[in-house]
């Protein structure tokens, strides 16, 4: 009976378990709903906020995903909108070039002082790589895009675009700015070499995509009219920003027997570039040839001879541009800012007057 008694207990207690109140379904992630349907978290962002932006059967299979879960698209996409990452991508077109890491660094102290952490994204100027960062921010992985290029990726989100830009130019009036008067500083530094006599004066320019090269163009230019010499197109030629740039222009005005004695390059890696040139063809830096480059890298300083160049403010850049990304975190209402800062002419033992008889 003992045991009787024993086995209807054990079949009471199961009994029990098995009217117990189900448990509530648990809350699913964008990140499960998006691998439900097969779809980016990014694509999904995008159904929920601007299904404009994509295909009506995609759309479909997304809404169905969500209605099967439980969860309404408005509820979904208003979790999306109050989430806070505190994660800011900053895109930069080439990691190599050591202008960047000033500028980094200086994006980095504020975003620390903030409680924010900065995710570095090389595009290597790739419109895909570009958007593949953008639809982070589209998908909630990160709050905003700081990007040190001349264009803005196009990020589907409701009110102001979540991006600052910094050191290039866009033309978007939405879009806050930090960046330098190239036209200004590029003829400051033509405008020193007319004091110092050279009127052979040429011109390693940057990629013509890039605004701030096609601004520092203009300020070569506007220099030379000041001083009323006439351009010489073939005192020109267009680099990548890159050393091996510098020497091929170098290489190539003189194959060309181009005569000059001074010569003003867009960065100082092609400045670097432009004196190892020369001075492989026994030219003097600056007896023979003068150099003046742009930007003031680390390194301008530790050439043979130290460099010559435009001081961009590299590090005040980089935390002028995070500033302005909180203010817009904070108050989506802010009033899109474009900041100037100043730059200045370093003059150190690459430029020197022009010699008699060059």
């Amino acid at each position: 009976m003992s045991a009787d008694g024993s086995k209807r207990k054990r079949q009471g207690a199961k009994g029990e378990r098995t009217n117990a109140a189900p448990q509530p379904a648990r809350v699913r992630t964008v990140k499960e709903i998006a691998a439900i349907a097969k779809v980016s978290v990014a694509t999904v962002s995008r159904a929920l906020q601007r299904p404009e932006l994509v295909s009506e059967a995609t759309r479909q299979r997304i809404h169905e995903v969500v209605k099967r879960l439980g969860y309404t698209p408005n509820a979904l996409a208003r979790n999306l909108r109050t989430a806070r990452t505190r994660l800011i991508v900053a895109l930069l077109p080439d990691i190599t070039n050591p202008f960047f890491s000033e500028v980094i660094r200086g994006i980095e102290q504020v975003a620390h002082e903030n409680g924010y952490s900065v995710l570095l994204g090389e595009t290597q100027s790739s419109l895909v790589r570009e958007q593949a960062y953008a639809d982070m921010v589209a998908a909630r992985q990160a709050d905003g895009i700081i990007t040190m290029s001349h264009r803005v990726p196009a990020i589907p989100i409701d009110g102001r675009l979540p991006v600052v830009n910094a050191c290039e130019y866009v033309k978007d009036s939405k879009i806050s700015s930090v960046y330098i008067d190239n036209v200004a500083a590029a003829g400051f530094a033509v405008d020193y070499l007319v004091t110092l006599g050279h009127r052979d004066i040429a011109f390693i320019a940057g990629p013509s995509s890039s605004p701030i090269c096609v601004d520092r163009e203009q300020g070569y230019r506007l220099a030379l009219q000041r001083a009323k010499i006439s351009a010489n197109p073939t005192l020109t030629a267009i680099g990548d920003f890159s050393i091996e740039a510098g020497e091929r222009a170098i290489e190539l005005f003189l194959a060309q027997g181009q005569s000059f004695s001074a010569v003003f390059c867009s960065n100082d890696e092609m400045a670097i570039g432009a004196m190892r040139a020369l001075i492989s063809h026994g030219l003097r830096v600056p007896e023979d040839v003068s150099v003046v480059g742009f930007d003031d890298i680390r390194f301008a300083r530790y050439t043979s001879p130290p460099l010559t160049t435009i001081a961009q403010p590299k590090n005040a850049l980089g935390r002028e541009a995070m500033t302005m990304m909180i203010e817009l975190l904070n108050d989506p209402a802010v009033p899109p800012r474009k900041r100037v800062l100043s730059a200045d002419l370093v003059v150190r033992g690459s430029t020197a007057p022009r010699a008699a008889g060059r």
